[in-house]
């Protein structure tokens, strides 16, 4: 006798969805690289159907100094004699880290002639800037600039010359880029005329030597980069529940500057599209200030992914 044994049916989940990939043939040719438009095979009716952000990959290219931005200058004061000049620091629209930010002051510094040479041929700056990664801050140093050429330094050609009285040159930093070393806009510091700032005891944000070397600490978060991440939006999304209702998605880049991001959630979340017939999807890539961010690497890929009701 066969013994027959009971046979077992397993219904297993049946995934119906469909993908939809946009690339830089997909990107509207004006420049900004921040417009995508998949155009379908005639219309496409819409009704009860989802769509979710699978995979984003993109370069990290977008700039956080800029024209655009309004926070690509600052000024510094270097006093010749008895007169006092501003001088504008201009940063090229660029994706910069403070270091690089240093290199632009020390750059504009050599131009205008307003460094010395030390007796190892360095050039010797009285103005730096730097981070100060324990106190979560950027550091701006200013130092006392003599009235005479120090003992074994030298004076480069065109040096604009030594002031009347000892001081430091003054550092302000206007609205906009103030967010970058993370100080309040318009922040100025001391010029120590003769050496005779007093630094205030009653915090730690600003400290001074006796030789006349000032070191200023950030008085809030610096925000290096104020587009932290790129936010998706779509058009046929009504999200009631945002502030901008097509928003389906953040882009958070985490690799080096120049990095290649290949962002995949760990979960599909779906947003319903508006039910209606379509002949194309737009996207749109923003800024944290919800408007449209340049991109100045096309090599952009987005893969959504498209349900209907019903459908796991």
């Amino acid at each position: 006798m066969i013994k027959k044994e009971k046979c077992k049916l397993i219904i297993s989940h049946i995934y119906i969805m469909r993908t939809i990939v946009l690339n830089r043939n997909n990107i509207v040719p004006d420049g900004d690289n921040n417009k995508l438009v998949y155009d379908f095979n005639g219309s496409v009716v819409f009704k009860d159907s989802y769509i979710a952000v699978s995979q984003v990959s993109m370069y990290y290219s977008w700039f956080n100094i800029s024209t655009r931005l309004q926070n690509n200058t600052f000024t510094y004061i270097w006093t010749v004699g008895g007169t006092a000049t501003v001088y504008t620091v201009l940063i090229p629209d660029s994706l910069v880290e403070i270091s690089n930010i240093n290199q632009y002051l020390q750059y504009t510094m050599i131009a205008n002639g307003h460094y010395l040479i030390n007796g190892s041929g360095e050039n010797v700056y009285y103005v730096e800037l730097l981070v100060n990664p324990s106190r979560y801050a950027v550091q701006i140093n200013t130092f006392l600039v003599p009235t005479t050429l120090p003992a074994g330094f030298t004076a480069p050609a065109g040096f604009a010359g030594f002031p009347t009285t000892a001081r430091n040159p003054v550092i302000t930093l206007p609205s906009k880029i103030n967010d970058i070393f993370g100080y309040v806009a318009g922040y100025t510091t001391s010029g120590n005329v003769a050496n005779t700032y007093v630094a205030p005891t009653n915090q730690d944000k600003i400290a001074k030597t006796a030789g006349g070397t000032i070191s200023y600490l950030s008085t809030k978060s610096p925000d290096i980069q104020p587009n932290s991440s790129i936010l998706v939006s779509m058009s046929n999304i009504d999200n009631k529940y945002s502030s901008l209702s097509s928003l389906i998605y953040s882009v958070v880049p985490s690799v080096a500057i120049g990095g290649l991001i290949n962002d995949r959630p760990s979960q599909l979340v779906f947003n319903k599209l508006i039910e209606g017939t379509y002949n194309q999807l737009r996207i749109t890539l923003l800024g944290t200030d919800l408007n449209p961010i340049v991109i100045n690497d096309p090599a952009i890929s987005i893969l959504l992914v498209i349900k209907d009701k019903g459908e796991n």
